[in-house]
């Protein structure tokens, strides 16, 4: 069917015997004794989910192994958004969302503040929040839920089951296209037994990869609010349902400021999953035109907590008194994760870009080495691989296992792909923008492609049609990533293409990105440690046309094949074979110039926060697991440092 159907019964009715006499009776219980025992033989109960079964944290862990358990609470942080918001529902397609609007909401298996991962230390394992455990059968039929019964809204009222229930569908009829379709025919029914229990039932003939974990997952809307208000979820509105987890609004500025307090009843403070977590009183987002007044806002002390993204800022621009004199910390923090794989997104919808001998040329035009030497600073590197640095990236040609899968693929793997290295970026001149070797090779796939260079020095195709390409950028953005874009241009303009650059205000370079009313946008996909069925929204075919997490709408018959061959593998290391064979097939696809990436957080902060020795691989946290220490912001404020 193409929705779930949500069933709600009490329990009672499935389980209810009507014995006439006592043989009966004694023959009903040896009915249900046998069927338990077989149920036991057959689930698993348990705290938490990992598709290999294999949990760092036992039933009785404390607290994560990263946290501090006696972090103060208190104080304040505070961090600079640019651009402007228009909404405070991140769920619709219209208008732009305000900072950290899903943290007031919360899900069954939890996850950190504001989105981040928890536990920060562990990958693709997940801990009961709402739900306080989850049983299901070895074949991932179904899964069952158990809420917690102290769990509540903001508003005081309980969640329960029917919350869930109710949240589950109104996600999959007003949310985002692309995971509404993906979700709708992986799950058969949603049934509520009582107000703290819920059954999914998942889709026969299916991969089981990533199906307890994705609805477990969900976020958990008030049921009563939106039948009280007639809300919708696919609507741009300030208004919003209360959420139970530890954080509400407490003011909302449009366009300048949004502040988060503390839920002093939030329902979860004790549970082990939070111990040592949620430290802060109140997180406050300060909005800003551009990158150059929020840096200046951060030196005057108009907001407290910095990640810089900005090479040329963090080289050069923290050299001031507030640096100096140690009331403001500078550091890098390691960053396990796998880069996030940013670069030059083409837009595959475009005409131009269908033949892969333009897109070759236009990514000859790009000169890393020289970008990262004169704009920033040396401070990158080049990045080759949607997992780069991990045991996952496709290097060298292929072999062994992952060879062998390739060729149970058959046709769908050009022979190219069997015979040749992993691709890798160019390299170029780091002396000079434009590489003449490069450039060379440019022009001569041009030619090829039907774009000769005509008498006034433009490329044009048989019907005098020039070569154009359009970039989108943020206005708002970083003035460096200005500054590789244009130089980008430059180089494409010597190789005889039209260029046009298109800088737009936030809310519009949104609206155009969902949209992907552009030719080429500084963008990003994902990295992959594990197989799931997210990996469809971004890199499959099926939402190819219209989903926001797939800017170059990528549609691949043998991507798509490789991702389906990850999620019926039955072992960590078959699994992984296929994901490095999906890595190879991503980058010879070639739809994204690779850009660089950063295996370090920049952070700065003024001296009144502090972090836990070791930063777990997978989070920095800051708004998570980080603390306030009261007496050095007094000390901050005495000096005159902070406003």
């Amino acid at each position: 069917m193409a929705d779930p159907r949500v069933r709600t019964e009490t329990g009672q009715n499935n389980r209810r015997l009507v014995c006439l006499s006592l043989g009966l009776l004694t023959f009903a219980f040896v009915l249900i004794w046998a069927s338990a025992s077989r149920a036991q033989e057959d689930t698993i109960v348990s705290h938490g989910y990992s598709f290999y079964g294999d949990l760092t944290y036992p039933e009785d862990y404390p607290h994560f192994n990263y946290v501090n358990p006696d972090a103060p609470k208190g104080g304040e942080i505070s961090f600079s958004a640019l651009g402007t918001f228009d909404s405070m529902n991140p769920f619709t397609r219209k208008g732009r969302a305000g900072a950290l609007s899903t943290i007031m909401y919360e899900s069954l298996l939890g996850e950190g503040t504001g989105g981040a991962v928890a536990p920060a230390d562990v990958y693709a394992e997940y801990y009961g929040l709402v739900a306080e455990r989850l049983e299901y059968d070895k074949g991932r039929n179904w899964v069952i839920f158990y809420l917690r019964p102290e769990a509540r809204f903001s508003d005081g009222t309980p969640l329960t089951a029917h919350d869930v229930a109710f949240s589950q569908q109104l996600i999959l009829d007003q949310g985002l296209r692309s995971y509404a379709d993906a979700v709708s025919k992986r799950i058969t029914d949603i049934e509520v037994i009582d107000d703290h229990t819920i059954k999914y039932s998942f889709t026969p003939g299916i991969s089981r990869r990533s199906l307890i974990e994705v609805v477990g997952g969900m976020t958990i809307f008030s049921k009563a609010w939106y039948e009280e208000t007639g809300a919708r979820l696919d609507e741009s509105r300030l208004e919003i349902s209360p959420g139970s987890g530890p954080y509400m609004i407490e003011s909302i500025d449009v366009n300048r400021r949004i502040v988060y307090k503390k839920n002093p009843d939030y329902w979860g403070k004790d549970l082990p999953f939070n111990v040592g977590r949620n430290n802060f009183d109140r997180i406050r987002v300060e909005y800003f035109g551009d990158e150059n007044a929020a840096f200046e806002a951060f030196k005057a002390g108009e907001y407290t907590f910095r990640t810089e993204g900005n090479s040329r800022q963090w080289a050069s621009a923290y050299d001031f008194p507030k640096v100096n004199n140690g009331q403001i910390v500078k550091k890098e923090l390691p960053d396990g994760s796998p880069p996030i794989p940013t670069g030059f997104v083409f837009n595959l919808g475009r005409e131009i870009f269908k033949d892969r001998r333009v897109r070759e040329a236009v990514a000859l035009g790009f000169n890393f080495e020289w970008t990262n030497e004169s704009l920033q600073f040396g401070l990158f590197k080049p990045r080759a691989s949607f997992n780069q640095g991990t045991d996952l990236m496709a290097v060298g040609k292929p072999e062994g296992a992952e060879l062998a899968f390739l060729e149970t693929l058959g046709d769908l793997v050009p022979e190219e792909m069997l015979t040749s290295e992993a691709r890798m970026p160019h390299t170029s001149d780091a002396s000079r923008l434009l590489d003449r070797r490069n450039l060379r090779q440019a022009m001569k796939l041009l030619d090829e492609a039907g774009w000769p260079v005509g008498a006034d020095g433009k490329r044009k195709d048989a019907n005098g049609q020039a070569l154009k390409i359009t970039f989108l950028v943020n206005s708002a953005g970083s003035s460096t990533l200005r500054a590789v874009v244009e130089n980008f241009m430059s180089n494409l303009q010597a190789m005889g293409i039209e260029t046009v650059l298109e800088a737009v205000d936030a809310s519009q370079y949104t609206s155009r990105e969902r949209d992907r009313d552009y030719d080429m946008v500084f963008d990003q996909y994902i990295p992959f440690l594990s197989t799931g069925g997210g990996l469809q929204q971004f890199f499959g075919s099926e939402a190819s046309e219209f989903s926001v997490f797939n800017p170059a709408g990528l549609a691949s018959p043998l991507v798509d094949e490789i991702i389906e061959a990850s999620q019926r593998m039955d072992t960590k290391e078959e699994t992984d074979v296929t994901l490095r064979a999906l890595d190879r097939a991503l980058r010879y696809e070639f739809f994204m110039i690779p850009a660089w990436y950063n295996d370090s957080f920049w952070v700065a902060y003024y001296d009144k926060y502090e972090h836990p020795d070791e930063i777990p691989p997978f989070a920095l946290g800051q708004l998570d697991f980080w603390w306030y220490n009261q007496d050095k912001a007094d000390a901050l404020r005495a000096a005159g440092a902070l406003r």
